[in-house]
């Protein structure tokens, strides 16, 4: 058996088109959607993301802009800087680029970024939404997992989704997401994480094996289960002399043994990343359109 590749890319790049035609009714109608990153300190995947994430931005015409601030930056300072754009009426987007420096507290951030403008999803109060059923803002990373695999025909109703790592970006919100009664949801979860004992028990029995552990190749194809649909999350930058960078990005799955043992699988690059940026730009749109008065509360 050979998987079949879930490619984020192509996904992406219907998501995109999809939201081309609400950029344009928005800018005809006066408002530019505009997205604000901002970055902490110099981590290399962190950079590559926000870059990507920069790019997109510009080619399907939403304004963008990347305030890089070194990793000594003050919590103060930072909390003063998103209290600024949060008042900025042209700003729909804010976004925090994580991780942060140890010396920030993240809950003190993911609050202080004004809730109608909260992009990646990460406000309590946005988080509660989702958790009660009537999201507003949904993390990108979850919400672009379901668009995967609900647009790959894998829809995740009445199958086994296992998912490993528990962490507030990927594995905890997309557990509450995928498990939710709606359409292309309403999955059966099991929440793996660093402190479960024999972990292949439960990736074997997944219909739907989602990674998010941030551990490079630790699923070996001896814990797929035959025809799983595998979802890798996990990005880790691991040292490579043959690259010009000096390093790659690898994924948690061992994707070419994996690849013989699963029935839909998607690659690191290429997957779950464009997916994430695809749901970034999706949420910004949506925030430009509630600001418009052209969206109803979702």
């Amino acid at each position: 058996m050979t998987a079949e590749i879930i490619d984020g890319k192509k996904i992406a790049s219907e998501v995109k088109k999809e939201l081309k035609g609400r950029i344009g009714k928005l800018i005809d109608s006066g408002i530019e959607p505009s997205l604000i990153a901002v970055l902490v300190g110099d981590d290399p995947v962190s950079k590559q993301y926000v870059n990507m994430k920069h790019k997109a931005c510009a080619k399907l015409g939403i304004k963008s802009r990347i305030v890089t601030l070194p990793e000594s930056t003050s919590e103060s300072k930072l909390l003063d800087l998103i209290g600024y754009f949060n008042q900025d009426n042209t700003v729909h987007g804010i976004l925090v680029q994580l991780p942060l420096p140890d010396h920030i507290n993240q809950l003190k951030i993911n609050l202080a970024v004004d809730v109608n403008k909260d992009v990646d999803g990460f406000h309590p109060a946005n988080l509660g939404k989702m958790l009660l059923g009537k999201p507003s803002f949904i993390p990108a990373t979850p919400l672009g997992i379901m668009e995967l695999l609900n647009r790959s025909g894998n829809n995740p109703e009445g199958k086994h989704t296992v998912i490993l790592g528990r962490g507030e970006l990927v594995g905890r919100p997309l557990s509450v997401l995928i498990s939710l009664k709606s359409n292309g949801a309403n999955s059966t979860v099991t929440l793996c994480h660093s402190g479960t004992k024999e972990l292949g028990h439960f990736t074997k029995q997944a219909d739907i094996l989602v990674c998010a552990m941030g551990r490079a190749e630790m699923i070996s194809a001896d814990m797929i289960k035959p025809g799983a649909v595998v979802i890798d999350s996990g990005t880790t930058a691991v040292d490579d002399s043959t690259s010009e960078k000096g390093y790659r990005i690898a994924g948690d799955v061992d994707f070419e043994s994996a690849s013989e043992v699963a029935g839909y699988i998607t690659p690191v690059p290429g997957g779950v990343g464009p997916m994430t940026i695809a749901m970034l730009l999706a949420n910004t749109v949506s925030a430009a359109e509630k600001l418009a008065g052209k969206s109803d509360e979702r």
